[in-house]
């Protein structure tokens, strides 16, 4: 899951824990970890929402000015649903940790 540039600082500080997309069908899944420049992001939920379920209030959650700036950036391809995904940043060091732990295990 990709994010504008100027979104990702917001989300690295966890101040940005949702995004609205508008995709064919959902381009990630819950509990999944896509990466950032740095660390990654954890989807916690995804649900299909309507227009009228954007809200001033959700695009400024999402990092936007308003309804209008989120949605020249939300829409990806020939997309029409409308997905809310809510998710948390992981740092770095969690992340190195998360694999060194999964690779101990392996080797055990």
């Amino acid at each position: 899951m990709m994010f504008a540039k100027r979104l990702r600082e917001g989300v690295r500080r966890g101040d940005i824990t949702s995004s609205v997309r508008i995709w064919m069908r959902p381009r990630v899944t819950v509990g999944c970890r896509y990466r950032m420049e740095e660390g990654e992001i954890e989807v916690d939920s995804i649900e299909p929402i309507g227009f009228p379920d954007i809200t001033p209030a959700l695009a400024r959650a999402s990092g936007f000015l308003g309804v209008l700036d989120l949605l020249k950036v939300a829409k990806h391809g020939k997309g029409e649903n409308i997905y809310l995904v809510r998710f948390h940043y992981v740092p770095p060091s969690r992340v190195k940790a998360k694999a060194t732990a999964l690779k101990n295990k392996r080797s055990t």
